[in-house]
């Protein structure tokens, strides 16, 4: 028996080969490509020299990985142009002036390796203020007298 079929399905200006397989109560269509589509990677990467990373490209990464690591949730993404585009045919549809949106001024240009090292280095500092903080609350204290009580000697 059959687990899936394939189709030609028009989306926007052309045609597209989907598979269709059943999917609980449902189906599930996925999109495939073209064999004309399909590039082999010597095309895109036989022409990169092979190199070594250095170990603060690769510590930075794994830092950047450890941090960000978690269960995907879609539900914190939105398509924020689909939103606006939905909200300015609305606008047009009840006949409201739309504007042309002014250009934006350019953003400030950052040095990105800059930043993730400040960044880095302000959390490895914080960790080592916690660290330090900690051996103190967990190291034995000397017994100081009190103000009231006298000492032999």
């Amino acid at each position: 028996m059959c687990r899936s079929i394939a189709l030609g399905v028009t989306f926007t200006t052309r045609e597209h080969v989907i598979a269709i397989e059943p999917r609980g109560k449902g189906l599930l269509g996925v999109t495939l490509r073209y064999p004309y589509e399909i590039r082999r990677e010597e095309n895109y990467f036989g022409g990169l020299p092979e190199q070594k990373v250095p170990k603060e490209m690769l510590d930075l990464a794994t830092h950047i990985i450890a941090t960000r690591r978690g269960h995907f949730d879609p539900d914190k993404f939105e398509d924020h142009y689909e939103t606006t585009l939905r909200e300015l045919i609305k606008r047009k549809q009840r006949g409201e002036a739309v504007e042309r949106p002014k250009t934006r001024a350019s953003g400030e240009v950052i040095n990105l390796m800059d930043a993730l090292r400040k960044s880095i280095a302000a959390e490895r500092g914080s960790k080592r203020v916690n660290q330090k903080a900690a051996a103190r609350r967990h190291r034995p204290s000397a017994k100081r007298p009190s103000a009231g009580t006298r000492q032999a000697g």
